[in-house]
Parts: C-alpha cells; structure tokens; sequence
C-alpha cells in the first residue's frame, strides 16, 4: 500500500509541475492583462483631458511633412478659400510645427491685441534674424530686452509728432518725383523707387537726395533688402523647419556661407551710413534724422554700436521697399478706377488750385487724398499675410487650443476685404467708403483706430513706422494728382492695354504689381514749368 502510494506520489510530480507553471502563466496574464487595462484607461483619460483635441480645424496633411507644403508666400488666397471651410482661426501643422491662420479682425484683436503679453514674440528665424542680421532685426527679434530698447529707440524717432519734422524732405521728394515723371512717364516705377529710397535713407540717416535710381547706395541697399524679404518668407530655407541644420559646418552648407557673408557685408554698410552721422553730430550738424536722434540719446536709449547699426538699417527696409510697392499698386488703381482719380483732381482744385502745389498745410481740408491713402493700403497691403507672431503661452480662443510655441499667421488681405467691415464692395477700390454723409473723414472702429485697415499689423508688434509711410503716400499723391492726369496706354491700333488686377509679383514679404504702362498728361500747361521752378527753389 506504501509503495503504490509513492509510485502514485511519483507519478503525479510532473503533472504538479505543470499545474504550478500553468498558474504562474495565469498569474502573469492576469497580471499583463490588467497593466493593459491601466495603461488603456490612463491614455483614455490623457486622452480625453488632452487640450489637443480641442486644436482648431483644418486640413489633414501628408506624413511627416503635414502641412508644409501649405505655408509660405502667396497663400492668402488659400487661406481665404479655407475660411469658408474652417472658420476664424486653421490649425496647420508644419513638419511638426504648429502653424494656426488668423483669418478675421475680431480674432486678431483678441490675441494680438489684448493679449499682447503672450503673442508679441516672433517665431524664431534663423537664416534671416540670427544668421543674415546677428539677432538684431527690430521686425524680426524675439519679444525680449533687446528687442525692447530697439522698440522705444525707433518709437522716439518715428512717433507722430517727430515725423512732423520730415515733412519738407517728403515735400521734396514728392516734386521731384512728379517732375521726373512728367518727363519720362514710361519709368514712373523706377521714380517711385528712387524717391521712395531717397526720402528713407533722409528720414534715417540724414542722407543727401539721391537724384538717381542707379546710385550705388540705392543698389546695395536694395541688393539687401531683397534677400532679407526671401529670407523672412517661410519655406525658403528648412532650417526653418529643421533648426538642426544650422549645426553643420559652414564648409558643407552653402546657403549658410551665403547668409553670413551677407551679415558681414551688411554690418559694414550701415556702420559706413551710422559713422557719417557720428561724424557730423560731432561737428555740430543739427540735422533731424532717425540715426541722428539716436547718436544724441546714446546715453537714454541704451543701444550698442551694432544695435544702433541695425536699428537703421531696419528702419530703412521697413521704408523704402513698402513705399514704392504702395505707390505702385495706387498707380494700378488710379487706371482701374478713373472715377475715384476725377473726384481726387476736383478736391485739390477746389481746395489748392492751379496757381500753387499742395503742401501739408493742406492736410485738414483734403479728406478724400487722405481717404485714397488708407484705401490702397487696405485694397492691397504690400505684406498680405503680415508678419508672423508666436505664443509664449498656452492660450485658449473660443473653445479652441493654441499651444505654446505656435506660429500665428495674419491673413490680412481676408481681413481688408471683411465684407461685414468694409461693406459688399470690399474687393474694389473706394476711397468714398472712408467718408462721412458731408465728404469729411468717417470714424473707424474701435479696434482699428484711425488706420481705417489692418495692414499695419496689431498689438506691440504694429509697423513703427507707419505715420511716416501715411504721410509719404499722402504728399505723393496728392503732388501727383494735382499735376497730372493717368490713363491707361492703347496699342497702335488705339485699344486699351489689359490692365492685371489680380496678379502680383512677389519680393518676399512684399507684393508689387504686374508691371504695366501707362499715359500721362499734364493737367494744365503751366504744369511743368510749375515744377521745375519749385525743384529749383529747393536747390535741385
């Protein structure tokens, strides 16, 4: 009986063993089961609470890349379709970049400017502000000290009661441009330019007029601005997407080489511009000028030699460039829109008359010139998508979540032509639209103040130089009106030339018209001698 029961006893020792590991197994995926279980339940939860389900909408995009392929320049157009779709605000997320559009002037508002604290950084560019200008861009600086001092520097040269003393130099500038252009009305884009550059390199740094578009000042200055403004556009250079590139070697990154060359060869140009200045403030020179102002207040405004270098030459950008492309996107209306050019010539006569040149004097009692200068710059702002902002923050818009670090892009050319701000006729040209019943000036909204648009941009971050640029285009064009009527040319067999409203030719950031010609007649014979003789008065 013994023995049978340990023969059992033996019998059963595998079968025991096999029972324990059966149930360690058990225990096992009980125990793998139920971290599954936790582990599910745990990101359910993350989940569900997860701010990133509330990211705004928008259009799926490829692996890896997203929606890359959707940010860059000339995409306002786009981004106007998709308001249709997607509403006031489109997340886009750019090779792992969150990007959100800014499609209408309430949600602008809302973040750019009553939230300034969080929105007024600047997405970090490192090919155009770190490399090409050494961090020291006004435009293009992070939200920080630096970019501060810079701010309350240029804020003290350029307000509006400092730009009043500017006003002869645009005066100037305003005659001799319609002067040349009466004599040769086929290059009336490159008087613009000149005059343009010629009365920015005065307001900055004191500089004579320049009496040609070839001046070698006006060619390297412009040779920068143009790299600056493809630099700035996103997609130009992926270091943007991928700031890891900027580690490689300048001997193996060509476009590396080229960008700190270019920093090196721009450092040197506006330090030659910034000595001369020293120079003459030493000497006594009492000249009123944005670099003068700053010599002067070395001591108040706390700005390094480099930083007083770049501070001019981003001032001139922000000048000479936009200008012009203002100037000729008026001239385009002015053609398109001859209606609004007879009201114009019947204000400056009733006001002005033949016998003299208008003048800023003028200014209170000439609302319509003053109307057509907001309406070009609302009808076609030279930047449509603005400058980009970036969140320090996390922050929530109307349920919608916008994490920090995303790059906010302005769509300015919807917001410009908001059928619900700027009435059903927002796509044309109307200064009439800024007018009160009696032909004064209208009050704006709140929330645009006196501009009457949105192409200066919001918050800290609006154009500082923007009483400068109303001023110029006021001058100019009330000059150019008050001496000259603009047609659109016919070819020889006596048809208008087509006119292209719809396209552009992009510089960047900035936008200029199809090029197109045009015919100029003098309003009344004593026209030109008028103006040979006040350009001789003024020494040219």
């Amino acid at each position: 009986m013994s023995s049978l029961s340990a023969s059992s006893g033996l019998l059963d020792a595998p079968k025991f063993s096999l029972l324990r590991l059966w149930l360690k197994v058990q225990d096992l995926g009980i125990i793998s089961i139920g971290v599954l279980i936790g582990l599910i339940t745990i990101y359910t939860a993350h989940y569900l609470t997860s701010p990133f389900r509330k990211l705004p909408p928008g259009p799926r995009g490829y692996p890896i890349i997203g929606n890359l392929l959707d940010v860059g320049a000339g995409k306002w157009l786009k981004y106007t379709e998709w308001h249709k779709k997607y509403g006031d605000l489109i997340y886009l997320n750019a090779a792992g970049q969150p990007v959100v559009i800014i499609n209408s002037q309430k949600a602008a508002v809302a973040l750019f400017d009553r939230r300034a604290e969080i929105y007024s950084d600047r997405p970090r560019n490192i090919a155009a502000c770190d490399i090409m200008t050494g961090g020291l861009h006004i435009v293009l600086a992070g939200y920080g000290e630096i970019w501060r001092r810079l701010r309350k520097a240029a804020n003290e040269g350029l307000s509006k009661s400092s730009v009043k003393g500017f006003h002869e130099t645009q005066m100037t500038e305003a005659v001799l441009q319609a002067s040349d252009l009466l004599v040769s009305p086929s290059r009336w884009d490159q008087h613009f330019r000149r005059a343009a550059t010629s009365m920015t390199l005065s307001v900055v740094y004191g500089h004579p007029t320049l009496e040609s578009e070839q001046d070698h000042i006006i060619e390297s200055i412009d040779d920068f601005a143009d790299r600056l403004l493809k630099a700035v556009t996103p997609g130009s250079y992926m270091v943007q997407f991928f700031p890891w590139l900027r580690h490689l070697p300048s001997s193996l990154a060509k476009w590396k080489r080229v960008l700190e060359a270019g920093y090196k060869q721009d450092t040197a140009m506006f330090e030659g511009l910034l000595h001369t200045v020293e120079a003459n403030v030493a000497k006594g020179d009492s000249h009123q000028s944005v670099a003068a102002t700053l010599v002067r207040d070395v001591e108040k405004n706390k700005l390094s030699s480099l930083e007083r270098v770049w501070l001019g030459g981003a001032l001139y950008l922000g000048g000479a460039d936009t200008n012009s492309s203002e100037m000729a996107w008026w001239m385009l209306a002015m053609l398109a829109y001859p209606e609004t050019q007879a009201r114009a010539h019947a204000e400056l006569d009733a006001v002005v008359g033949r016998a003299r040149l208008p003048t800023f004097a003028d200014y209170p009692h000439l609302p319509y010139i003053r109307a057509m200068v907001k309406e070009v710059l609302r009808w076609r702002p030279v930047g449509p998508m603005g400058m980009t902002h970036r969140s320090t923050e996390d922050d929530w818009y109307e349920g919608m979540f916008i994490p920090k670090g995303t790059t906010c892009i302005t769509n300015l050319w919807h917001m410009n032509r908001d059928p619900e701000i700027f009435g059903k006729n927002a796509e044309h040209f109307d200064p009439g639209r800024y007018l009160d019943a009696s032909g004064d000036l209208a009050p704006g909204i709140s929330d645009i103040k006196e501009q009457g648009h949105f192409s200066f941009g919001f918050g800290r971050r609006v154009c500082v130089g923007r009483h400068m640029a109303n001023n110029s285009l006021f001058i100019n064009i009330a000059v150019l009106l008050w001496a000259a009527k603009f047609e659109r040319k016919k070819d020889a067999t006596g048809c208008l030339l087509p006119l292209d409203l719809d396209g552009w030719v992009d510089v960047g950031l900035a936008v200029r018209p199809v090029p197109f010609e045009i015919e100029v007649t003098p309003r009344f014979p004593e026209t030109a001698a008028m103006l040979v003789q006040e350009r001789e008065l003024r020494g040219f």
